[in-house]
């Protein structure tokens, strides 16, 4: 199918040339396809998960097994999307631009695979939908938005700021009607 020049274009929301597979501090949410409420409802300011909510608890809390450079920080399940800080540590501070800063290497016996932000947010993706559409037997269905926000936490103040956000969302839910 040719490119339709007239259809306007998803914005891209990375910082341009930024390595997101840095070490360093990332706030991600993730919103499911059409907002549609799946994970749970919020019951007194509180966040209720359904049966979906936990699979993409689960997911969440599993991913270190499968990449062993990210730490998981806070997060928060909400009946329409996911919000959470991940931070990725390479074992060595790149905080200082040096020559090769931004090209992944390759891996070796002696170096692991440096994963990225994208890679995270896919795996969470693809795995909590695979095994919500395994549960409600609606295969191939899609359960997230195409894309996800991320904002490079740079201070402490920012992710204070960002951890308060999450911890609050539940309470300053509006139910959509």
């Amino acid at each position: 199918m040719p490119f339709d020049y007239n259809k306007p274009r998803r914005k891209a929301i990375r910082l341009k040339g930024y390595d997101y597979s840095r070490n360093g501090l990332y706030y991600v949410t993730i919103c499911t396809k059409d907002r549609k409420c799946l994970f749970g409802e919020i019951k007194d300011g509180k966040m209720q998960k359904n049966e979906y909510g936990e699979i993409l608890e689960s997911v969440w809390n599993g991913l270190p097994s499968h990449y062993t450079n990210i730490v998981l920080h806070e997060h928060i399940v909400m009946p329409d999307h996911f919000h959470a800080i991940i931070q990725i540590d390479n074992g060595h501070n790149d905080g200082n631009a040096s020559v090769g800063d931004g090209f992944k290497p390759s891996p070796t016996d002696t170096q692991p695979m440096k994963h990225g932000l994208t890679e995270f947010v896919r795996a969470l993706k693809t795995f909590s939908a695979r095994k919500i559409n395994e549960l409600r037997q609606t295969s191939g269905t899609p359960v997230w938005q195409r894309n996800y926000y991320e904002h490079i936490i740079r201070n402490d103040d920012e992710y204070c700021k960002t951890v308060n956000y999450i911890k609050e969302n539940p309470a300053k839910w509006n139910v959509k009607e």
